[in-house]
């Protein structure tokens, strides 16, 4: 930008965007000044380079603010871990599936681990039922993205949120709502 641009000539572009043709570069420089704004190499590799007169500061601000919110609509798919046992009961089972559910709805990928102690590793058909029944229960939010395999003495499954199962969802709920908002309750 300014005494630091190094061409000769510079095809010039108004704050507006307009076109101001090429000029010699202390010519640029001097219009730039009277607007009390930067002259600011835009595509450098063009021949002949082309500069824009711009308020820097304000430009870098905007470029910053633009790379923020972008970074902000950026959803960051975290994977999540939940551990079973062999020998889990039906109610720690239950509130873990639905932590599973809720981790799904959320976004994110999980991790299913079943954990494996002592001679119940020569049982893993133990694991993959409970495998089986976790996959079931989650079957409208998520896919299995790798299936149960041993790894050690554990035995690994990995579930992916499934998007076009939750819009389906999603519509079939606003559907229900629709119709029961249509019809008011109470008769009177």
């Amino acid at each position: 930008m300014n005494e630091r641009i190094r061409a000769r000539e510079v095809r010039l572009v108004d704050p507006e965007g307009n076109q101001l043709g090429i000029k010699p570069l202390p010519e640029a420089l001097s219009i730039a000044r009277q607007m009390d704004l930067d002259l600011v190499e835009v595509a450098p590799l063009a021949n002949p380079p082309v500069c824009r007169i711009m308020d820097y500061g304000k430009f870098k601000f905007d470029e910053a603010q633009r790379a923020k919110e972008s970074r902000r609509k950026a959803s960051s798919v975290g994977i999540k871990e939940m551990k079973y046992r062999p020998k889990i009961g039906q109610g720690d089972f239950d509130t873990k599936t639905r932590q599973v559910v809720k981790f799904l709805q959320d976004g994110h990928k999980v991790k299913v681990t079943i954990m494996f102690r002592g001679r119940e590793v020569y049982h893993p058909e133990l694991g993959k039922r409970i495998l089986d029944r976790i996959a079931e229960q989650v079957d409208g939010n998520a896919k299995v993205e790798s299936e149960a395999r041993l790894d050690g003495r554990n035995m690994v499954m990995v579930l992916a949120p499934d998007k076009r199962a939750r819009q389906s969802r999603v519509a079939r709920d606003a559907a229900a709502t629709g119709e029961t908002s249509e019809h008011p309750g109470g008769e009177g």
